[in-house]
């Protein structure tokens, strides 16, 4: 009875949500499958062409943040709207941008650098999150956050913040580019200003003479709740960026700290601070972490983002870390004998083959080169009660040899070579999988996109899109979406046949996942935040 009506409430608060079909997080939801239950979403799409500097005005020798001509619709700024196809509204980005966008309470959220400043007393190298009114594309205020301070090696120029929010309910959870876990009220500064209230020190920035320039928080600037400090409070080394996507589960934040190797990429500076973290969700004390064995065999860093699986009542919490094995994990600890609470561990699992991991001689293989080991970045997928997760390595690395595992987490202890089956065809891989209908889709960094069974790991199809793969498919409306770096976005049919449905060229290139919500369809570029929708015209809305 108690399971019925758990379900039951379950049904009734999704149907009586204000925003249930929102986007609130990488993944939609905690499981992590990229699959969207949005309809009527456009095949033919059209990014718009650029204005010429005239119709631009400019700050600082960049783009102005509020140039609204006549002929473009609220933020687009140098894309002349008029000229755009389905799209509801363009905004300005950027120079990089490798954050997903997220979609909850009206707002759309986006993480990206300091290269088209939205506010003139903050220019130069910046990790930026910035937040947008849902239906019009309107700047509602934005997070800025200084360069680290020591090096590029932890926080590498003009990388910006790499990922983007997790929203639950009005609190929105985000790494920032200097090795920090941001809490932030939703709602911005419009209630006030809450939780800390030391945000110009945040933003500060070290002047000519070297001190401290602290601007005053305005009314466009993020309302910072909490901030852990993993670099101050635990050591953490980050290896160029802060990645990943903070799992909310209950009152818990469980995140990865990319504690990695330094310049030489051999040398691991601190091999006994944690790869992930288990922290309080309302004041951000820390809770637990994993063991630091993870830390001290590291390839390079700990990038991906934990999943929730349900698996038969036993709730578990599965993080892909930078060894190249998979963990999964209880969310609750266990105090050792330095008094450390560690998170207790049900199960792990070796995701790269034995033959990546040495030669035919034993010896090991090194790590980078072509068919040697690599770490996950990729998130692993729940689905079905299995896990099934790829293995990749930072695109600077460039291309080489893979594999897909598929895991039944009921097992217990080391399960290194008992994954139920692996796929071997796939290369090296920072995409996390789509599955629905029992299929599998999947991207390879080579620019390959999969179709495999997902209990049998039985290809079916693969589409070569000729471009680098660095963003995830999204699954929706009987559609594949995914983009590449060479700034195009392919649309194919679910399906065991392959069908090419459309493509669209965008200007820059894709290097997040496209994401779906309340009817329309997210593309991310380098440099813009399109927001497509059937039949949408792009009329300025004010």
């Amino acid at each position: 009875m108690k399971k019925q009506t758990l379900t039951l409430l379950t049904a009734a608060f999704a149907v009586a949500g204000l925003h249930a079909a929102d986007w609130p997080q990488w993944g939609g939801v905690n499981s992590r499958n990229m699959v969207s239950p949005e309809t009527g979403l456009p095949v033919e799409m059209a990014p718009g062409k650029k204005l010429g500097p005239k119709a631009a005005p400019k700050i600082a020798g960049r783009l102005r943040p509020d140039a609204q001509e006549a002929n473009t619709a609220p933020g687009a700024e140098d894309i002349d709207i008029s000229t755009t196809k389905n799209c509801l509204w363009v905004a300005k980005l950027g120079s990089q941008t490798y954050g997903t966008p997220v979609v909850a309470d009206g707002k759309v959220f986006v993480g990206t650098n300091n290269e088209s400043p939205r506010n003139p007393a903050h220019i130069g190298d910046r990790g930026i999150v910035m937040a947008f009114e849902e239906k019009t594309g309107k700047f509602l205020y934005q997070m800025v956050s200084p360069k680290m301070g020591t090096g590029k090696v932890n926080d590498w120029e003009y990388l910006g913040v790499c990922a983007s929010p997790t929203i639950v309910g009005k609190k929105g959870y985000v790494p920032g580019n200097r090795c920090q876990i941001i809490c932030f009220d939703v709602d911005g500064m419009a209630n006030g200003n809450q939780g800390m209230q030391d945000e110009a020190a945040f933003m500060a920035s070290p002047g000519p003479d070297g001190k401290p320039v602290e601007v005053p928080p305005g009314a466009k600037d993020m309302d910072i709740l909490w901030v852990y400090d993993m670099y101050k409070e635990l050591g953490v080394f980050q290896h160029n960026a802060t990645s990943g996507y903070p799992l909310v589960v209950g009152d818990k934040v469980f995140v990865a700290t990319c504690n990695g190797v330094d310049w030489t990429h051999t040398n691991i500076p601190a091999p006994n601070a944690p790869s992930f973290i288990m922290l309080d969700a309302n004041t951000g004390e820390l809770l637990g972490e994993q063991s630091a064995e993870t830390s001290a065999r590291v390839l390079h860093a700990s990038w991906s983002s934990a999943i929730e699986a349900n698996v038969k009542g036993q709730q578990q919490i599965v993080f892909a870390a930078g060894d190249g094995w998979i963990y999964g994990l209880a969310p609750e600890t266990k105090a050792n004998e330095e008094g450390l609470n560690l998170l207790k561990e049900y199960w792990r699992y070796d995701a790269n083959p034995p033959e990546y991991r040495k030669d035919e001689s034993g010896k090991p293989r090194k790590y980078a080169e072509f068919d040697g080991p690599s770490e996950i970045i990729s998130t692993p997928v729940y689905y079905d009660g299995l896990v099934y997760v790829p293995i990749g390595q930072d695109p600077e690395h460039g291309e080489g040899l893979g594999m897909f595992s598929c895991i039944d987490p009921t097992q217990t202890g080391d399960i290194s070579g008992k994954a139920l089956w692996t796929f071997k065809g796939i290369e090296r891989s920072i995409s996390t999988p789509a599955i629905k209908d029992g299929l599998i889709y999947v991207g390879d960094y080579t620019g390959r996109l999969f179709c495999l069974d997902a209990k049998t790991g039985k290809e079916y199809w693969k589409f070569d899109t000729k471009g680098h793969i660095w963003g995830s498919p999204l699954v929706a409306d009987g559609k594949v979406y995914i983009g590449n770096e060479e700034g195009e976005l392919f649309i194919l049919a679910e399906g065991k046949e392959m069908k090419e449905l459309g493509s669209v060229e965008f200007p820059s290139p894709v290097m997040g996942t496209p994401v779906a919500a309340n009817g329309v369809l997210y593309v991310t570029t380098h440099t813009h935040l399109y927001a497509f929708k059937q039949g949408a015209q792009g009329v300025a809305k004010n």
